[in-house]
């Protein structure tokens, strides 16, 4: 027989949410870290190769 699931609390559903934006704030500092260090060719953590003809 089906049951209704229990409520989440408020501080549970803020937790995980913050959570989740601070996972993709890093994500996107660490992007545009290494965008920032493409566009001076100062990287050392990327390897890409240029084509010049």
């Amino acid at each position: 027989m089906a049951v209704p699931k229990k409520r989440t609390s408020k501080s549970k559903k803020n937790s995980r949410k913050a959570n989740w934006k601070k996972k993709a704030d890093k994500a996107s500092q660490k992007a545009f870290s290494l965008a920032k260090s493409v566009l001076q060719n100062q990287t050392t953590s990327f390897i890409y190769t240029l084509n010049e003809e």
